[in-house]
């Protein structure tokens, strides 16, 4: 019995110490992975070029564009371009018939000559008065004389009579003189009306105001043309400056203190598969309540007429460019604004998280103006969980503008 008992309480301590040794490795497993730091991707902070770009849409219009139309009424005499004729500035382009005009011309010339006889007939009255004023003057000279040599002998009445046609005519003289600078007056008036009228004839012939091309034709041979400043007036034809094409672009108000003019930007245009170089002409500079954009204009030259108004375009406007600064994958940054940091990771393997002032960011990279320097090591993507002072096992990660983080 007590050998059986003996036995059996060395088997037991046997399957005690063999239970113990089977259940070991793993508790020794376990505590192993946790003091094993976690890999993590890294990469270099690195000093290269980043610009901020804005790449809207917008069709193609004319440098400039008007209707032509008249500006005397007439009946259309001739018209000598059509849809698609490219024309010079000052070109004839039509001619009106007006031939009540000539009349109007030939009347106001007959009234010049009227009022030319007029002024004759005026200063002849001059002279006439004048002479009438010598004898009536030399008469009272003469009465006035043997009055004062012998007193008396002229009666005062006659004397009176004497002074007064001298008077009259005196003003007679005047009112002549007045006539003359009416007529006159008269000549300069009628001459200015036959000047006008001989303008608004050189108006029978209708010039392009521009170099640029026929878009559309509105009237025919024989046509009646309304005056333009008439409300029912039809344009003769529709007239586009193409050599030279706009852009208008919706700017938004975030990036429309940026714009500035002469500024080159790239044009692309699908339908043609080409890309072009055109320039920031102008801005209205004030942003519309309704969109909360700033209209800005960009001219782009179409010396060879390939481009067409009405063709789409994409523009890249580059707001702004910083050379050789601090920059980071944009993945690497946490936080906006003043809540923004970076994990740095330092020897031996140690996290340390770090705010930082961002600049300028695109869509791969962001600029660091403080708080990094080029050659840090920093965490991008994978911080979930990680905190200041943990350890970490960093692993390289490569990174180019035009990729992602590889890892």
């Amino acid at each position: 019995m007590k050998i059986k008992s003996g036995i059996w309480a060395l088997g037991t301590g046997v399957l005690l110490f063999s239970s113990c040794g089977r259940h070991e490795p793993p508790a020794a497993a376990a505590s192993s992975t946790e003091n094993t730091p976690p890999s993590v991707p890294v990469v270099m902070a690195s000093r290269s070029d980043v610009s901020s770009a804005l790449t809207l849409t917008a069709e193609f219009i004319p440098y400039q564009e008007v209707d032509v139309l008249a500006k005397v009424a007439g009946y259309l005499k001739t018209i000598t371009v059509d849809v698609g004729d490219r024309v010079k500035k000052g070109q004839i382009i039509a001619t009106l018939e007006i031939p009540e005009m000539r009349d109007d011309i030939t009347r106001a010339a007959a009234a010049i000559e009227q009022a030319n006889a007029e002024m004759i007939r005026a200063e002849d009255e001059v002279r006439r008065a004048e002479a009438a004023h010598q004898i009536a003057h030399l008469s009272l000279t003469r009465i006035e004389s043997v009055a004062k040599r012998e007193p008396g002998l002229v009666p005062q009445q006659d004397v009176d009579d004497v002074r007064s046609r001298d008077l009259v005519s005196e003003a007679q003289i005047a009112s002549a003189k007045s006539a003359v600078i009416a007529a006159q007056q008269r000549i300069r008036v009628l001459r200015a009306d036959e000047a006008r009228l001989k303008t608004l004839q050189q108006y029978e012939a209708i010039s392009a105001p521009f170099d640029g091309v026929v878009t559309k034709r509105f009237a025919n041979d024989g046509a009646m043309i309304q005056a333009g400043t008439s409300a029912s007036a039809v344009p003769v034809v529709k007239v586009s400056e193409t050599r030279v094409l706009r852009l208008i672009l919706p700017v938004p108000e975030s990036s429309a203190a940026e714009i500035s003019a002469g500024k080159a930007v790239q044009v692309r245009v699908p339908s043609l598969g080409r890309v072009l170089t055109g320039r920031v002409a102008r801005f209205t500079g004030k942003v519309q309540p309704g969109t909360r954009t700033m209209d800005t204009e960009v001219d782009v030259q179409n010396d060879g007429l390939s481009l067409m108004p009405g063709m789409y375009a994409e523009v890249d406007l580059h707001l702004d460019e910083h050379k050789g600064v601090v920059t980071v994958p944009i993945d690497a940054v946490e936080g906006t604004g003043a809540a923004a940091r970076v994990f740095q990771v330092i020897d031996p393997g140690v996290v340390h998280v770090i705010p930082v002032s961002v600049g300028l960011q695109t869509a791969q990279l962001a600029e660091i103006r403080s708080g990094l320097a080029a050659g840090d090591s920093v965490i991008v993507g994978r911080r979930a969980g990680l905190k200041d002072g943990d350890r970490v096992s960093p692993v390289k990660a490569s990174f180019t503008s035009s990729e992602a983080p590889a890892h």
